[in-house]
């Protein structure tokens, strides 16, 4: 029979754009039930860090937890962190690491995104003049989808892009 990791998480997926509060959920054990989810911008900088109660020893559990940022990152992209403790106090012990995009920093307010195919002729920055009426918005387009994406000036017809919103 197949383990199960310690810890699982099933959103947000890699690259995902969140919101504030960034919700993760999941299924996930620590000792005595407890461990620990943090989210980080860019830079690496801690924005805020919480503690999880799923499970148990040797109990797995479904969990949600809802992390606050509190004010716009400064970065457009950070990480999602969900693990335990070490029990010495010293280290973290089955870490899961979910690279994620910050909503909020691309446009604020932020509502969510709509989809977008790339038909041949099209540029970053047409695309940003005909969603946002202003061309010079196109790096919010690039970040959202860093993860299709290494060159601003290399899209390519078929792609579907997020458009935060």
């Amino acid at each position: 029979m197949p383990s199960f990791p310690q810890i699982s998480v099933r959103q947000p997926r890699p690259f995902d754009l969140v919101d504030d509060p960034v919700a993760a959920c999941g299924v996930g054990t620590g000792f005595e039930g407890v461990f620990s989810a943090r989210v980080r911008d860019g830079h690496g900088t801690e924005l805020v860090l919480i503690s999880i109660h799923a499970g148990g020893t040797g109990i797995w559990a479904n969990f949600h937890a809802t992390l606050p940022l509190g004010a716009i990152p400064s970065t457009s992209n950070g990480t999602l962190e969900v693990f335990e403790f070490a029990q010495s106090g010293i280290g973290e012990v089955g870490k899961v690491v979910v690279p994620i995009v910050f909503g909020r920093a691309l446009i604020d307010p932020y509502h969510g995104f709509a989809q977008y195919t790339v038909r041949s002729g099209d540029t970053l920055s047409g695309i940003a003049g005909d969603w946002y009426q202003d061309a010079s918005q196109w790096p919010r387009i690039f970040d959202a989808n860093r993860d299709q994406i290494n060159d601003p000036n290399l899209i390519f017809p078929g792609q579907t892009l997020r458009i935060p919103q």
